[in-house]
């Protein structure tokens, strides 16, 4: 593995601590049950886990297979471990870590039964998770580790992309290109894919934006959809890349420099201070008026960092606001049965005056 910037989960830690004791948000504590947002805020990877902070002490409580796992990877944060193998006497133990005070937690993050069970021994607000909206904007040691998945997916694709035109004499399926990829991305330092990688082709595979791979085989005249990313200690990269195998007909040139268009007037929009809505505006208005609106069956976006999807997301209904340190995709893309389907994707970081493309191999969808 890369040797990474140190992620700063102690000031994260004490970021949260020090808002709580200025009284600004008007709570005693803070309860967080989201794998996740433990994982930003402390550095700890389990799957089990609670994490309490007040103004003097975050706690963070896991069952005893994580202990020692705990112990190590919060070891800078500050944070005190309870690690109980009773999993009822570790919530009483969380509760007790709460303390008096109203309580600040995130009900989505929890069911009905768990949040009615601590209501009535907390006294709960139900708030949105502060570490979600702080997750949002990512720091430079997290910019390098999506960067570096991102690496890993274009020297995967580099590698793979001539088998997609080598089908007439070496046929090849979805899946082997699947196959390819995901060995390729481990081989160049990905820890995991970052989702399940999409190979879509031909007239009505292309033409479903989450296709779920199949063996069937990719031929002459197919268009073909690559969303492949890659996982790089807990973060996430995303891009796709789309082909045309053979002589390409006149609409299939006509949809693949549509969406090319869209997905440049998707990148010159975003910067700082702008509305999601105008980024998702700016590919959809394209593709409305070369009549093809009813062709974009997505929003044009969204953001990427320990999860693949996450705030903001470029669509028609958001009202978010883009802020510098974001990192989302710009993803516009026409479907259609009969015809495939065509998308472009980039991942991107915004800057404080524009953005810098992460993803960077070529849009190259005809075979040189």
């Amino acid at each position: 593995m890369r040797d990474f910037t140190p992620i700063d989960h102690h000031r994260r830690v004490s970021t949260m601590q020090a808002l709580l004791a200025s009284g600004e948000i008007g709570l005693d504590a803070l309860l967080f049950t989201d794998l996740t947002d433990m994982r930003w805020l402390t550095g700890f990877t389990g799957s089990n886990g609670w994490v309490v902070v007040r103004s003097g002490m975050t706690t963070l409580g896991t069952d005893t297979r994580y202990g020692d796992r705990a112990e190590a990877e919060t070891q800078a944060s500050g944070v005190e471990i309870v690690a109980l193998q009773n999993r009822a006497a570790l919530q009483d133990s969380m509760i007790d870590a709460a303390g008096s005070g109203e309580v600040g937690l995130d009900g989505r993050s929890v069911s009905q039964a768990v949040w009615s069970q601590l209501a009535g021994k907390l006294e709960l607000a139900s708030v949105d998770s502060l570490v979600a909206t702080a997750r949002e904007t990512k720091d430079e040691a997290e910019i390098e580790r999506i960067g570096a998945a991102a690496e890993a997916a274009d020297a995967a694709l580099a590698e793979v992309e001539p088998m997609l035109f080598s089908t007439i004499d070496e046929p090849v399926t979805e899946a082997d290109v699947r196959n390819e990829l995901e060995y390729r991305m481990r081989r160049h330092g990905a820890d995991d894919r970052s989702y399940n990688t999409i190979v879509a082709s031909g007239p009505e595979h292309a033409a479903r934006p989450h296709h779920e791979v199949q063996d069937r085989t990719i031929v002459a005249g197919d268009t073909v959809v690559i969303d492949v990313g890659a996982l790089v200690d807990g973060y996430h990269s995303d891009m796709t890349r789309s082909y045309i195998i053979g002589e390409p007909t006149t609409q299939q040139r006509e949809i693949y420099d549509l969406v090319q268009v869209s997905q440049t007037a998707g990148l010159e929009t975003l910067q700082n201070g702008v509305t999601a809505h105008a980024v998702d505006s700016a590919c959809r208005d394209v593709f409305t008026a070369a009549g093809y609106g009813d062709w974009y069956l997505h929003g044009t976006g969204h953001g990427v960092g320990l999860q693949i999807h996450e705030p903001p997301f470029h669509s028609q209904v958001s009202n978010e606001v883009i802020q510098t340190g974001n990192v989302v995709t710009i993803e516009p893309g026409l479907y259609r049965g009969g015809f495939g389907g065509i998308r472009i994707e980039d991942l991107v970081v915004v800057t404080s005056d524009g953005h810098r493309v992460l993803t960077h191999h070529p849009k190259q969808p005809f075979a040189t």
